[in-house]
C-alpha cells in the first residue's frame, strides 16, 4: 500500500512538473510573440513614414531618381518581409530574411538623407525637416523593440534548454526562437559617402 501512495505520488510530482514547464513555456513564447508585435507597430509606422518622405524629396532630387526608387523597392521588400515574420515570429528564415531586408532599407534610407544633406533647400524643407525627425525617432523606438524582443527571446530559449523543459520542449513543439540579428557587415555598417 506505500508504495502505491509513493507512485502515485511521483506521478502526481512528475504531471505537476510537466504542467508547470508547458505553461511556462507557452508564457514565454507569448511574451516574445508579444515583443515582437511591438516591433511590427514601429515598423509599419516606419514604411507609412516613408512614402512621404521620398514624395517630399521628389521634387528636390528629380534627377536623383535611382535613390528614391532604390528607397521605394526597399520599403516594398521590407514590408513584405515584415508580414512574413508577424505570421511566426522567432522562426529563423523569417527573421534573417526580415533582418535583411531592413538592413537594405536602412541602407537607402542613409543614402536618401546623405543626398538630402547635399541640397541646402531640401535640408530646410520643414516637412523634409519633420519626416526626418519622426523617422529617427521611428528608429530608436525599432531599436528598443528589437532589443525587448531579443530579450523576451533569449529568456524563451533559456527556459527552453534547462532542465526539465528540455526533455518536454521538442514533445509539445517548442522550437527554438531566432534573435533578431542584425546581418549587416561591418562594410555595410559605415556611413554612406556621396560624390558628385
Amino acid at each position: 500500500m506505500l508504495g502505491l501512495l509513493i507512485l502515485v505520488a511521483l506521478v502526481v510530482l512528475l504531471v505537476g512538473i510537466v504542467i508547470g514547464t508547458y505553461n511556462r513555456l507557452i508564457t514565454l513564447r507569448n511574451r516574445f510573440k508579444n515583443a515582437f508585435a511591438q516591433i511590427d507597430v514601429q515598423l509599419k509606422r516606419r514604411y507609412d513614414l516613408i512614402p512621404n518622405l521620398v514624395e517630399t524629396a521628389k521634387g528636390y532630387l528629380k534627377h536623383e531618381r535611382e535613390t528614391l526608387e532604390a528607397v521605394i523597392q526597399a520599403r516594398a521588400s521590407a514590408v513584405s518581409a515584415a508580414n512574413d515574420a508577424a505570421r511566426n515570429p522567432g522562426d529563423p528564415e523569417a527573421m534573417q530574411k526580415l533582418s535583411g531586408a531592413e538592413n537594405m532599407l536602412s541602407a537607402t534610407l542613409g543614402r536618401l538623407f546623405a543626398l538630402s544633406e547635399a541640397y541646402p533647400d531640401l535640408k530646410a524643407n520643414q516637412t523634409m525637416a519633420q519626416l526626418m525627425e519622426e523617422l529617427t525617432s521611428t528608429e530608436n523606438r525599432i531599436a528598443f523593440s528589437r532589443q525587448a524582443f531579443n530579450d523576451a527571446v533569449n529568456v524563451y530559449n533559456i527556459a527552453r534548454e534547462r532542465f526539465p523543459a528540455v526533455v518536454f520542449a521538442g514533445m509539445f513543439g517548442f522550437q527554438q526562437a531566432q534573435l533578431l540579428e542584425s546581418t549587416e557587415s561591418v562594410e555595410e555598417r559605415r556611413a554612406p559617402k556621396v560624390q558628385f
